[in-house]
């Protein structure tokens, strides 16, 4: 299985059009969030990525809410938005969860707290791709400022079900950046687009 992988595309209608155009080489895509910059751009940002035929996973970024972004997807039949839940495509499982984890500095973020990860994460097994917008704590999770500011409930998660793989965004400064936990190879995505191999 080919996947596309990307993050934190922040409106960026250009780079949407550009991964429309990979996706046609994928089997599936995973888009891990922040479509939209604090809750504006979110529709023209979905409006640009509904093109892509491919089955795409979306989890909501801190910066749109769950709901707003299901709402967004609607009408584009390849998209399943995923948050304390899986799917399955062609065999394979994804398990997703959205938001700031833990609870960002901003007002206007959308944002879980530890132990709601937990709870949204107690469905989460290691046949899954997991597919996150938050970075698990002490891994591609580093700000500019030298902080690791992932979470401990989903890197707790990782180490005790240990699934081939886990994805991420948020951090920007970590964009590009893979770690291991165990066996699961961590990646930081960005907007650019990763090709991962199951």
């Amino acid at each position: 299985m080919r996947i596309l992988a990307f993050s934190d595309l922040h409106r960026d209608l250009e780079q949407a059009a550009l991964l429309t155009e990979m996706s046609e080489s994928a089997d599936v895509v995973i888009a891990a969030g922040d479509f939209a910059s604090i809750h504006e751009g979110l529709k023209e940002a979905i409006s640009s990525l509904s093109g892509i035929t491919t089955p795409t996973i979306l989890v909501a970024g801190n910066n749109e809410r769950v709901e707003d972004l299901e709402t967004a997807t609607a009408d584009w039949s390849a998209a399943t938005v995923l948050h304390g839940n899986s799917t399955e495509i062609e065999g394979q499982g994804f398990f997703g969860l959205g938001g700031g984890i833990p609870v960002t500095p901003w007002s206007w973020s959308y944002d879980l707290d530890e132990t709601e990860a937990e709870e949204k994460l107690a469905g989460f097994s290691g046949d899954q791709v997991l597919v996150l917008h938050s970075p698990p704590k002490d891994h591609c999770d580093m700000a500019g400022n030298g902080m690791h500011l992932g979470s401990q409930a989903i890197a707790a998660a990782i180490e005790r079900q240990q699934p081939k793989v886990a994805v991420c965004g948020h951090i920007h400064e970590a964009w590009g950046a893979r770690s291991s936990i165990g066996e699961t190879e961590v990646i930081n995505l960005g907007p650019k687009g990763t090709w991962i191999d199951l």
